[in-house]
């Protein structure tokens, strides 16, 4: 018997529109796109992002300020100055901000420039975290764990809601499996399967799930089909020079190609469904 009650779609059959500033996350309208880099490396490598997803018409800059790495000796992130570099470059392009919360202890820090909290897969079962950003009033974007079930992703998603937080995306983004290829395996049936189980919005971050970016625009478009409400992206001026996960960040030209075919498919399963809404 599943644990969550107050994500399913017993307790509510309407999908939930999670509303940031006016942008709709969960609307059946055409996919939100999140993008940005992997880490906030420095004030120019983020503010020539954020230009270029702002023009390409994104509505949202990720981008981390702090940085969980599997190795300690890894680029952990900018910290504070990172924050504050995500602050500016919102407030110059309009973006809405994505970045991670890694303790409860930084989310009043975290809030001053994050217009949605992200959880971390690493993060994705710390419950004294999740109860801590059901408590706060802003959105909450939750990463399924490195090798968690749908079951225990909707369960860790109920841990926010039922502290009176119901604005919460669920963020698709590969689980660990024997595959060695990709840097995980990503479960689009997990799209499905969540909007079949849960009221709550979607997305899909194809970047993790692969780890090699010649696989992103493939799977984004794939997530997309499968109905995905949003996709986030990871984008680099320079990917080969990052200091975070650069072989799975797309450069500028390849971002805006990507862009272009996410449009021009989200356009054509709009008007197919309408078509066959109307025909039947």
């Amino acid at each position: 018997m599943v644990g969550y009650r107050l994500v399913s779609r017993e307790y509510c059959d309407k999908p939930t529109v999670v509303d940031v500033l006016g942008v709709k996350i969960g609307s059946g309208a055409p996919p939100v796109i999140i993008a940005g880099p992997c880490a906030v490396e420095s004030r120019e490598q983020l503010m020539e992002t954020a230009r270029l997803v702002r023009d390409s018409g994104a509505q949202f800059l990720r981008g981390g300020a702090f940085k969980p790495r599997t190795s300690p000796y890894s680029f952990q992130g900018l910290a504070q100055k990172g924050l504050e570099y995500l602050a500016e470059a919102r407030k110059e392009t309009g973006l809405k901000v994505i970045t991670e919360v890694m303790d409860a202890d930084s989310l009043d820090i975290v809030a001053g420039c994050a217009d949605v909290f992200q959880i971390g897969s690493r993060n994705m079962q710390n419950f004294h975290l999740l109860r801590a950003v059901g408590r706060y009033n802003k959105p909450v974007l939750l990463k399924r764990g490195l090798a968690a079930t749908v079951d225990e992703w909707l369960n860790a998603a109920e841990y926010i809601v039922q502290e009176g937080n119901s604005n919460v995306i669920l963020c698709e983004r590969g689980i660990r499996t024997f595959e060695n290829y990709t840097r995980n395996t990503l479960d689009l049936s997990a799209v499905g399967a969540v909007k079949y189980f849960s009221h709550l919005p979607v997305i899909v971050d194809p970047s993790h799930a692969t780890g090699k970016r010649h696989l992103i625009g493939s799977m984004s478009m794939a997530a997309v089909a499968a109905g995905a409400d949003g996709l986030m992206i990871e984008v680099h001026p320079t990917p080969d020079t990052a200091q975070c996960d650069g072989e799975q960040s797309l450069n500028p030209s390849q971002y805006l190609n990507l862009i272009s075919e996410v449009v021009k498919l989200a356009h054509f399963l709009r008007t197919s469904r309408a078509s066959y809404n109307e025909f039947y």
